[in-house]
This record gives C-alpha cells, structure tokens and sequence, in this order.
C-alpha cells in the first residue's frame, strides 16, 4: 500500500494554510555545519533537537550507518559540496546506537535480494566486475568504529582543506544523548 495519496493530500492543505512559512531559511547553513548521520527513523526529529538545530542550521547528509563507503562517492561528494559550496566550516559524523549497520547480514539481504526476483546471472556479472557484493553490504562490529571509520576517510580525502574540524558522536537513540567520540577541536 502506498502512501502516496496521503502525502498529496496533506502537502496540498500544507501549501494552501502557508505552514511552509515557518520553515523558509538560506540554502547556506546558519550555524555553518555539516552532519553526516545515519537514515534511521528515530533520528529524523531527535538529531536535531538534541543539538539544537533548526531548519537551514546545518546541512544534513544521512547514509545507512552515517558511513562513506568510498572516498570518491556521492557521500562525500556532499561532505565537499557542503564545504566549497555552501560554506560549512566544520563537519560531525554522527553514528546512533541500535545502529542496524552493527548487525547487517550481507547474506541475508542477498538472499532478500534474489527472493524479490534479482536473477543469479546479475549477482554473476557485479561480482565479474569486481564489486565484492558481500564486502559492500557489510556495516561494522560497532557503531563507534564506524564513526571513527567514516571521519578518517573525510580527515584523510586530498581535498578536504587542511586543518579542517571533523568531529565524530553517537547519539543514543532513545535518550538523545550525545557521546563525543572523536574531537577535532583545536586545542589551547
């Protein structure tokens, strides 16, 4: 069942009441920041309400796991966007705990895969093309490697700017509470 109708329907009363009007802000983030977050649910409103963020604060980038998988990917393609475009000046990785990256079952969702009709002839030609199917479906043993994985990659891209801050959290998931994991601040 979609939920398309839904959405239409509620967007269009939406529009029509002008509720859109306490949400209008600059496509440049005011608090001149970057996120890198994970896509679960639970974070759609406590991430921002448990670092006091509003709307057109931040620029937030979500992935399964808050992790760049590949140094030249679209992930990071943002992260840099975000910086060169958009002037953030600072970037937080932040992992949650629960993560579903931690426990991530690469032949599980392979199988989910080929039930829903994926053919093995598929599976055959990426794996002849080198893409490592499992290797590229596996999360992390814990969602504080994560983050620290995914900030080494940013810390360690050739063109991020030198010196910049890349900080990393978790964030748990129920209680909002923030864990600083890596900080990259400068210190005195």
């Amino acid at each position: 069942m979609s939920n398309l109708n839904e959405i239409l329907n509620y967007n269009k009363q939406f529009v029509e009441d002008k509720e859109y009007e306490s949400y209008i802000s600059d496509k440049f983030p005011s608090k001149k920041l970057a996120i890198v977050t994970c896509m679960d649910t639970r974070l759609v409103e406590l991430l921002p309400r448990a670092m006091n963020l509003r709307n057109g604060d931040a620029k937030i980038i979500k992935t399964a796991g808050a992790i760049i998988s590949h140094p030249f990917g679209s992930v990071m393609r943002s992260v840099l966007v975000a910086i060169y475009e958009l002037g953030a000046e600072e970037v937080i990785v932040v992992g949650h705990t629960g993560c579903g990256m931690a426990s991530i079952n690469s032949e599980r969702i392979l199988n989910s895969v080929h039930e829903r009709g994926i053919s093995p002839e598929i599976f055959d030609t990426l794996e002849n093309s080198g893409i490592e199917l499992k290797r590229w479906l596996t999360g992390f043993s814990s969602e504080k490697e994560g983050v620290i994985h995914t900030v080494d990659i940013i810390k360690k891209h050739p063109l991020l700017p030198p010196h910049f801050p890349v900080h990393g959290m978790v964030i748990d998931s129920t209680t909002g509470e923030l864990e600083l994991v890596v900080d990259d601040r400068e210190q005195d």
